[in-house]
């Protein structure tokens, strides 16, 4: 029987090894290169993890002490979300070498719900709470959202992850304007950001082996380096951190659960589980094990209970980390206990403040030299899926140009969709680029490609 276009047959189980070979994805790293690779995924990944709870602290009106102590719990919760994702128990983590993290996507709901509490009183509780209950809907909702995956064709995945590579790119361009998008950069961060990404390239260029796949974290060391003298790097934190501490358990009091707030992230919940699944599926082409229904299945049941826990420890709702997944592409790494390397370390640093503040000594612009790599690897990854997707035939290049655009829409534009008339619950998914995008691309890939049509093969479906 011959497919109809765009569609795309069940993902088949995942193809067994020849006898007495592992496959790159579970081999596990000696030593040296295990921690080296690890601490390149923290690095690349930690602004992502402190970001959130940094801007619902300062909104809340936590004291700076409060406020330490909510990116501890952010950076040990992702460890705990990392390793459940990488090493997994029963049928929970999709055993990739995917890094978790606090979504984020989740900022904007969460503000709202304070927002919605005079004085913020009692608003850590009630998104906690919220968080609690979504995680634990995602949890039972995860092996039916898995079946999703036969809606992916080529023209979908390639289109959603080019759209990834391109919605995190103004995240490193933020990074280079210190933080202030609507300042522009001025000529030092500008100078540290393409010193970085020149030692990157040159490492990659002249590097062989592992010093080419850690060329990421030596120009992060270089450009650390080159921006002391600058004055960009500050060690006030690093000085006023303590040696030891421990999430306690609702710190901020115990969870609430109210039902506006409930909505709000459960819809949440939904978004991030589409990005995941996304992510999931751009990491498995990277790693060559293709992402089938029990793969992601078992992912999505990582990020949802790990959701679910997060409170308890005073973080928010977690999800997969797509910055992580251009440092696999770029750099060749597929093992996964890298990647659980870093959960590990992400632990220690929740543990232990002043090793968290240590890894703040990067400053922005550095990361950001070193993310138009990483993000822009992302994108290409998906225009590569794009080539072999049929584009020269049937409607799917008129599928894939209508998403990227629609995907395009809140990067360009944060103000967009800022309109009353648009309802919050849905401003959460049209504010998110790739949500957005892979929502038009699966439904413009059922209308012209499945609905009313005859079974005729296109190439690349």
């Amino acid at each position: 029987m011959t497919a109809e276009p765009g569609a795309t047959e069940r993902p088949q189980e995942r193809p067994a090894p020849p006898p007495g070979e592992v496959h790159p994805v579970d081999r596990l790293p000696g030593p040296g290169r295990l921690l080296a690779s690890g601490f390149q995924h923290v690095a690349a990944s930690y602004a992502g993890v402190v970001a959130p709870p940094l801007v619902v602290g300062a909104f809340v009106g936590l004291p700076p002490a409060q406020t330490t102590f909510l990116v501890g719990a952010a950076l040990f919760t992702a460890g705990l979300a990392t390793l459940l994702q990488t090493i997994g128990f029963w049928k929970v983590g999709a055993r990739l070498p995917f890094v978790n993290g606090v979504s984020f996507a989740g900022v904007a709901p969460m503000l709202a719900i304070a927002d919605a509490r005079p004085g913020h009183a009692g608003a850590l509780p009630a998104i906690q709470g919220a968080v609690i209950v979504a995680g634990v809907l995602g949890f039972l909702l995860a092996p039916c959202f898995c079946r999703l995956v036969r809606f992916f064709p080529p023209v979908v995945s390639g289109t959603v992850i080019t759209l990834i590579g391109i919605t995190l790119l103004p995240v490193s361009f933020g990074w280079i304007q210190g933080g202030h998008p609507e300042r522009p950069a001025s000529l030092t961060n500008l100078g540290l950001a393409g010193a970085t990404l020149v030692t990157v390239l040159v490492l990659r260029r002249l590097l062989t082996g592992f010093g080419r796949q850690i060329a990421i974290l030596l120009g992060l060391v270089a450009g650390t380096l080159l921006a002391i003298p600058t004055g960009a790097v500050d060690t006030a934190a690093t000085r006023a951190a303590a040696v030891a501490g421990f999430p306690e358990p609702f710190h901020f009091g115990h969870p609430l659960f109210e039902g506006p707030a409930i909505v709000s992230m459960c819809v949440l919940m939904l978004v991030c589980m589409t990005e995941s699944t996304a992510d999931m599926l751009a990491l498995g082409e990277i790693v060559e094990r293709p992402a089938d229904e029990r793969t992601i299945a078992a992912g999505l049941r990582a990020d949802t209970l790990g959701s679910a826990v997060s409170p308890l420890f005073n973080g928010f709702a977690n999800s997969a980390f797509a910055q992580n997944v251009g440092l696999v592409a770029l750099t060749g790494v597929r093992s996964r206990f890298t990647v659980a390397a870093c959960g590990a370390m992400f632990l220690l640093l929740g543990l232990s403040p002043v090793c968290a503040s240590l890894i703040a000594l990067v400053p922005q612009p550095v990361l950001g030299g070193a993310g138009i790599v990483l993000f822009g690897t992302v994108a290409a990854s998906g225009v590569n899926v794009l080539r072999g997707a049929g584009l020269d035939r049937g409607d799917n290049l008129l599928i894939a140009a209508t998403s990227l655009g629609v995907g395009m829409i809140p990067v360009v534009s944060r103000t967009f969709y800022a309109n009353a008339a648009v309802p919050e619950t849905l401003r959460i998914i049209l504010d998110s680029g790739v949500s957005a995008g892979c929502l038009t691309a699966v439904l413009l890939n059922l209308a012209f490609n499945h609905l009313g049509r005859r079974r005729r093969p296109v190439r690349g479906d």
